[in-house]
């Protein structure tokens, strides 16, 4: 029987986030799903250098400007405003400095910043107004303070594009409440409108690039983290995964599971319907596994060969029997057909499950052990169906497996554990 006759059409790997979003693009500079969150933490820290010195350069113009104002403008509303000012703006600027070296930078700089930014524009528009004739000489400082609030505050497009639109009605606002010229008004509403078009224009530029190119470096550590057949995570990454699973459940004391789930039969699969045949099978297995392990942290990968291993943060052993059956249904939802098999008509999977709980006295190795000895069980007991095994873990020596097995398990391969 050829292939193509039964088996489902040509699947690709599994597309990574960072490529679907790429593809379907980001309009409205947003990402989906946890994405966003990454791109947000990844963009503060990268920027906050820049966003501290920033702010240690706009602190000193503040300060040399008013130091400036005192020494050669004479006694006069504009040298009290310049100095009110001053005294006003500095607080400010110290207050963002706290901030972006304070602990607390990673929380609450974004939302501060969306705070002061705006205060700063107002007041200043505030300071230009309240002294007839003097919006005019403050003009360029508005524009300077817009720019600044696009460029220099670490804001990310429609914060900035608020913000800047706020300084820009607070002075359509205040110049109708003051009772400016209307031609003054208008020159200076222009003007502010300016900034902000320009503003934006390049903001949400240089934020689009900012997004792709983070995509495209998530994009590239995704390739090198995942099985080139299936497109589901590598050995090496599990591997990885598995270590700090480990330890983060040790500190909560949460309960973790590994299955390891092994194709029954997959020689005689691909000596009827070939290794292109198989490798196809391997994917449409891949993709299922993914599947089936719904929850944000849970985790599948190829382990090598026919053999595949999905992690479980927080597991009760209620909850990896239903990822268990969830598999094999999926499994069974396939259709994969394999006259070959002496136990089922179709591509069926063994499973074997550890569920534990990290203690400081055992390892990671020891867990996979488990697993593999479960797996073996299930094998040794006709194969097509999982065992789980927990409370063995405390008894277990690593290294060694406690149990003899059928004859088509051999005990020497414990010692891949």
């Amino acid at each position: 029987m050829a292939a193509s006759e039964s088996q489902p059409g040509s699947l690709s790997p599994l597309e990574s986030p960072s490529a679907e979003q790429l593809r379907k693009g980001f309009k409205w500079l947003r990402f989906s799903g946890p994405l966003e969150k990454d791109f947000r933490e990844t963009y503060r820290a990268q920027s906050r250098v820049a966003v501290q010195l920033n702010l240690w350069l706009c602190l000193c113009l503040v300060i040399t400007f008013a130091l400036i104002a005192r020494a050669i403008l004479p006694e006069g509303p504009d040298r009290l405003v310049t100095l009110f000012s001053a005294g006003i703006f500095v607080p400010i600027v110290l207050l963002s400095l706290v901030g972006a070296y304070s602990p607390l930078y990673w929380r609450w700089h974004s939302l501060m910043v969306q705070v002061l930014a705006p205060a700063f524009g107002v007041n200043l528009v505030f300071l230009a107004l309240m002294v007839p004739g003097l919006e005019t000489s403050f003009l360029p400082g508005l524009v300077l303070a817009i720019i600044c609030i696009y460029f220099l505050a670490g804001l990310t497009f429609f914060p900035a594009a608020r913000s800047g639109l706020i300084v820009l009605a607070a002075y359509v606002a205040g110049s109708a409440i003051a009772s400016i010229e209307l031609d003054r008004a208008l020159y200076g509403s222009l003007a502010l409108l300016s900034a902000n078009i320009i503003g934006a224009t390049v903001c949400y530029r240089l934020e689009k690039v900012n997004r792709t190119n983070f995509l495209e470096a998530r994009l590239l550590k995704e390739m090198a983290s995942r099985d080139g057949l299936t497109g589901i995570y590598n050995r090496r990454i599990l591997d990885e995964h598995v270590d700090t699973v480990w330890q983060q459940a040790m500190r909560e004391r949460a309960p973790i599971a590994l299955l390891l789930v092994d194709i029954d039969y997959f020689k005689a699969y691909n000596d009827n319907f070939g290794h292109q045949a198989g490798d196809e099978a391997l994917r449409h297995v891949a993709q299922s596994l993914a599947r089936s392990a719904r929850r944000p942290l849970d985790f599948a990968a190829r382990y090598g060969g026919e053999e595949f291993a999905v992690v479980l943060y927080y597991a009760t052993r209620e909850y990896v029997e239903e990822v268990a059956a969830r598999i094999r249904q999926n499994m069974e939802a396939l259709a994969l057909k394999h006259p070959a098999s002496p136990i089922a008509k179709h591509l069926t999977v063994s499973i074997g499950a550890a569920c534990v709980v990290p203690a400081p006295d055992r390892s990671p190795f020891g867990f996979v052990q488990l697993a593999d000895e479960a797996l073996y069980e299930a094998k040794g007991q006709g194969r097509n169906r999982c065992i789980i095994m927990d409370k063995e873990y405390e008894q277990m020596s690593t290294g060694s497996f406690r149990k003899t097995y059928s004859s088509d398990v051999r005990p020497e391969l414990a010692r891949r554990a």
